[in-house]
């Protein structure tokens, strides 16, 4: 049996983290699909940044939406609607077999707006009604002015992608966030399933403290996090407060780990995807670990729902002088100015292009 099969049988959904128009056209993603299991697709503003600006098959696309009059934010989101439409498409069966629990692809409020509340609920509307695709998740950032919108974009009917999470409070946040959401639409008598995950990301907790700590912690760090996240994940779903939503017809919030890349050159190139199998969960990765996991992966043992040494490797990071809470944050923030730079470079890209296109056409 493939890696991946006996992942995505273990009951963890494998997802891809990159979307290209290149990936649509060349039938890759398709395949994936068919022989590796995924069954979801996530983006972000510095995929759409790398796939705009190293490929000329937006060209064509750039060049029709600037004959209708838009520039910028609005070209790049007819761009991105595009892809994301398509790669919706091919998703579809797998959303209508799960009955929605599986199958889903997300897109990405702008970056500008992490820390704006109205201007993240305005946009999560205007992308959801322009894509009109019933397994389309609209990405927030976990931010504290994300958060309220996060229960309103719930409470609206729109299913969300909480991102940048970094911590199991922060994960417990996102979490009370779109029960207030589910519980407000069980209260108005509306249908309380409205799909969500929170994407808790692994790889950059090691990356910040690679240099900070004895090599004997090297590595663990994401993981722990994980760990202790994944308790708290599985004691919301074993609350009566939930189980009361579930038994009015709501749907659970799945965690979703983010950012599984191995960045240590040192350590297992599926480190991330080994330890942190788990039922009903996703992990959502980049091409080279799918490719990874397909070639030489295999499926590690499942998470245990105490969170297992989590706490003990902790209180390790702890001696060797890690605040895990004071770096959650600086995580978050840096996460965020993160892809606003990726944004501002896309931006630039698209407009360099539209000007080159614009002066080869005329």
């Amino acid at each position: 049996m493939k890696p991946t099969q006996a992942l995505h049988n273990l009951g963890q959904s494998i997802w891809l983290d990159n979307i290209t128009r290149d990936l649509l056209n060349s039938g890759t993603l398709q395949r994936y699909i068919d022989e590796w299991s995924v069954t979801g697709l996530t983006s972000n503003p510095t995929i759409f940044d790398h796939a705009i600006k190293n490929s000329s098959a937006y060209d064509a696309a750039i060049l029709e939406t600037l004959s209708k009059g838009k520039s910028g934010e609005n070209l790049f989101f007819d761009l991105a609607l595009q892809d994301i439409t398509r790669a919706a498409a091919l998703f579809r069966p797998v959303h209508d077999r799960t009955d929605g629990v599986d199958g889903w692809v997300s897109l990405e409020v702008s970056p500008l707006l992490a820390y704006d509340t109205a201007g993240s609920l305005a946009a999560a509307r205007t992308l959801h009604a322009r894509a009109a695709q019933p397994n389309l998740f609209i990405k927030i950032p976990g931010t504290k002015e994300g958060l309220p919108a996060i229960e309103e974009a719930i409470f609206a009917g729109i299913p969300i992608n909480v991102t940048l999470l970094f911590s199991r409070e922060h994960y417990l946040a996102a979490a009370e966030a779109f029960m207030r959401g589910v519980e407000r639409r069980i209260e108005a008598g509306l249908n309380p399933t409205v799909g969500s995950v929170a994407s808790l990301f692994i790889s950059r907790w090691d990356v910040a403290v690679a240099n900070k700590v004895p090599e004997a912690l090297r590595s663990q760090l994401g993981i722990a996090i994980a760990k202790r996240a994944y308790k708290a994940y599985y004691e919301l779903l074993a609350s009566p407060r939930w189980q009361r939503a579930f038994n009015f017809g709501a749907r659970p919030q799945r965690i979703l780990w983010a950012s599984t890349g191995t960045k240590d050159p040192k350590a297992s190139d599926v480190l991330y995807v080994k330890a942190l199998a788990a039922p009903y969960t996703v992990n959502t990765m980049p091409d080279g670990t799918l490719k990874a996991l397909a070639d030489h992966g295999e499926a590690g043992a499942v998470m245990s729902p105490d969170g297992g040494d989590a706490e003990e490797v902790l209180a390790k990071f702890a001696k060797a002088g890690i605040d895990v809470d004071a770096l959650a944050a600086q995580l978050q923030e840096e996460g965020a100015k993160s892809f606003v730079s990726s944004w501002n470079e896309l931006m630039g890209v698209i407009e360099s292009k539209s000007s080159a296109l614009k002066a080869v056409a005329s």
